[in-house]
């Protein structure tokens, strides 16, 4: 990404912002990928007007499924969640862990719909509402297996519902459904099969003219990901097969820095313009894997002779040279949190449902308090733990923290967060009754203290600061009234996302834990900080 150092530059919950003299609301002839930056995959768009909505999938976090507000395609800023209560996550059903596959975001006449699947037990659901940055309906199920749902409200009432088939058959299938009650009113029947590949998944029906267009991600959603699409003059097919399939694939070189491109979702413009969002990678060198995540890309769409056509170049750079909607940039969000608000932040998130509160933002106005609980990062989901999205392979996180462990068994500080078994730990603690601070590595079955080096004052406020490079995290202390310490460094690569086989990406988290057992003092933080380098050009 070109970013001129006169720039300010701020997180917009989870989405950089460029301020400058020109930022009106005026066409550009460019702008950068990715529009949506920070484990945000699986993006599935509508409009309302000349305002756009955008979801993407959350995985194990919790709040469910981020829902984005733009009106230029291009600024984004996050306005809420559609899942937010013991309803929504169906804890009866999957013990209490969670795991939202990708969404589909439709609106039709008034009000918005979000179909979703919880892998772990809660199946096929949708939600509804008439105000995304509001409360959501409590969930409607839909009595079918497998994942990546979709609707289709077609002109003439119709409503269908699509989603990947079973894993024997994959194929694509398809049904009318009764959107006030999520019964289904035909057979699923078959549909579409894979393209180009035999690995079909996150299906979506659209139509343009008397066309009917199917298109879905194939190859895994890895580095052979891309997205077909086929066409029918009607909604039940046989769809012929887009002679350029695929329409968005980058796995043609392995030294391009975008890959994994796909599960796209397509619109049209207030304009007429079309458009298409889907997720991928950004690698910072020949061969390496991503810190990063999954993120939300953004493509201008040709028409030729009703197939849509979308550059091959525009899939390997960052930079997009085109015509944009007039850019309407939302006013910047601060870098720094001082947690002075009664409520937390929207772009913070926890580790799944929690059954108890594990952050206070009351006992100690102006904090956030983290009271270390039995669960550690290593065993469980409901550890006290507050996480923000890592955007850019340049930045830094930083807090100031008052904490004063009783035990060795006692910590809080930063976690670099992938997984329960691939973290970077960096935090306080106690050793041979001195404080301590503390690196720890969890990289699958191994886990070990690199680092450690006691504190001078144990009792004055820590400051801890996480430096994220694109091939290292480093790690450095500040005691009150003393410089910076580099401590240690710790490898990207190996806590990447393809290395700890999860759909997510990297959480900057502020955590406490007593590994076993309460701490006795909690862990309060005035402030976290995320600023992202003016030079960084990725």
């Amino acid at each position: 990404m070109n970013i001129h150092i006169c720039m300010t530059l701020v997180l917009c919950s989870g989405n950089l912002v460029q301020l400058s003299a020109d930022a009106a609301a005026e066409r550009d002839s460019s702008y950068n990928n990715p529009v949506i930056r920070g484990v945000n995959p699986d993006p599935s768009i509508c409009r309302v007007d000349d305002d756009y909505y955008l979801a993407t999938s959350s995985m194990f976090y919790y709040p469910g499924v981020p829902i984005y507000h733009s009106r230029d395609l291009i600024h984004w800023r996050l306005i809420g969640h559609a899942l937010t209560t013991p309803e929504h996550f169906h804890l009866d059903k999957n013990n209490g862990n969670p795991m939202i596959y990708a969404p589909t975001l439709r609106y039709h006449e008034g009000t918005f719909y979000l179909i979703t699947t919880d892998v772990h037990g809660g199946g096929n659901f949708y939600v509804i509402t008439e105000d995304p940055a509001g409360e959501w309906s409590e969930p409607i199920f839909v009595d079918q297996p497998v994942f990546d749902p979709s609707l289709f409200f077609d002109e003439d009432g119709k409503v269908y519902f699509t989603r990947r088939g079973l894993f024997s058959d994959k194929d694509i299938v398809q049904a009318e459904i009764d959107i006030d009650t999520g019964v289904l009113l035909t057979p699923l029947r078959s549909v579409a099969h894979g393209m180009v590949s035999d690995d079909t998944e996150g299906p979506h029906l659209f139509r343009r003219g008397d066309w009917y267009y199917m298109t879905m991600g194939e190859g895994g959603s890895r580095f052979l990901h891309m997205q077909t699409i086929g066409r029918s003059k009607s909604p039940w097919g046989p769809f012929e097969p887009c002679p350029h399939n695929p329409v968005i694939a980058q796995h043609n070189a392995w030294w391009h820095p975008i890959k994994s491109l796909g599960h796209a979702d397509f619109i049209e413009a207030h304009d007429g313009s079309w458009w298409v969002v889907c997720l991928g990678t950004r690698h910072a060198h020949y061969g390496a894997f991503s810190n990063i995540g999954r993120e939300t890309f953004l493509f201008p769409v040709d028409w030729v002779d009703d197939w849509p056509v979308i550059q091959p170049e525009f899939q390997q750079q960052y930079q997009i040279q085109t015509q944009t909607l007039p850019l309407k940039p939302w006013p910047a969000i601060p870098v720094r949190d001082n947690f002075d608000s009664d409520t937390l932040g929207l772009h913070w998130t926890l580790l799944a449902y929690p059954h108890e509160q594990v952050y206070d933002l009351h006992s100690r106005p102006g904090y956030l308090r983290l009271h270390g609980r039995v669960e550690s990062l290593e065993t469980g989901k409901q550890v006290a733990f507050v996480g923000s999205r890592q955007t850019e392979m340049h930045a830094v996180f930083s807090t100031k923290m008052e904490f004063t462990p009783e035990s060795e068994n006692e910590e809080a500080g930063i976690s670099v967060f992938v997984s329960n078994a691939f973290h970077y730990d960096f935090y306080k603690s106690v050793r041979e009754a001195k404080q301590v601070v503390v690196i720890r590595k969890s990289v699958g079955d191994i886990t070990t203290e690199s680092h450690s080096t006691v504190l001078e004052n144990s009792i004055d406020p820590l400051q801890l600061r996480v430096v994220i490079e694109p091939t290292q995290y480093l790690f450095e202390y500040r005691e009150e009234g003393k410089d910076w310490t580099t401590l240690g460094t710790g490898v990207a690569q190996i806590i990447a996302t393809e290395v700890a086989d999860v759909w997510s990406g990297t959480m900057l988290a502020l955590y406490s834990t007593g590994n076993g057992q309460s701490c006795v003092n909690p862990a309060d933080f005035a402030w976290s900080e995320y600023v992202v380098h003016a030079d960084d050009k990725s």
